[in-house]
């Protein structure tokens, strides 16, 4: 009896650090595998690998999201945030963006994979590059791709940036950090500045 041929498995690649600046589709970079214990994201077409955030940005995201998970458990109104993730793949056209926090409310459900967050947070790193991304770039692009607000939390200055869509366009509100941010897409929930961003000042700062 003829020995049965066995046809040679396909190889994988496994994009790491090392892949950084390689040109890719959409359609490859959702197929991809990665490396873990790294951020991937695509912009216009190029793979964009970073290492984790530091300790002064995760500490107050999880506490965020501690917030975040005790007005949903607590709260009356808590019904209305449907979930929240750290660390969360946002499509933004071709682009995929890797977000800080993404929040849905008003659902009534689970997101879908792949469904557009109703906010999206994130938290400022050191450099002028990064401000620019944070403040101008990711701005522009979440509420293009349908996120309903846009929280940008600076450590270093001490403010709360809200980019809100509008039917006419958008609108900002700056919340300073001896202030307490309220949403009408979360009601009953406060952020206290002050309390989150102590939980990045205890951190030693990033160079």
């Amino acid at each position: 009896m003829p020995a049965t041929l066995l046809r040679p498995r396909k190889s994988v690649t496994r994009f790491g650090p090392t892949a950084n600046g390689l040109r890719m589709s959409a359609r490859q970079y959702d197929r991809a595998d990665f490396e873990p214990g790294w951020r991937y994201e695509l912009i216009s077409g190029v793979l964009v690998v970073a290492p984790p955030p530091l300790e002064n940005e995760r500490d107050p995201n999880e506490e965020l999201g501690r917030f975040l998970r005790n007005y949903q458990a607590d709260h009356d109104d808590g019904h209305h945030l449907d979930m929240t993730l750290p660390e969360h793949e946002v499509v933004v056209g071709d682009d995929r963006r890797r977000a800080d926090r993404a929040i849905w409310c008003g659902l009534g459900r689970l997101p879908r994979r792949g469904e557009t967050p109703t906010i999206v947070v994130e938290f400022v790193s050191r450099g002028r590059r990064n401000w620019v991304r944070d403040y101008k770039t990711k701005r522009d692009e979440y509420l293009a791709a349908g996120v309903r607000e846009y929280w940008i939390i600076n450590r270093f200055d001490g403010t709360l940036t809200v980019w809100i869509r509008t039917a006419s366009g958008r609108r900002k509100r700056v919340v300073r950090e001896s202030q307490t941010y309220h949403t009408d897409l979360l009601p009953g929930f406060e952020l206290p500045l002050k309390r989150l961003l102590e939980f990045a000042t205890r951190w030693a700062d990033d160079l």
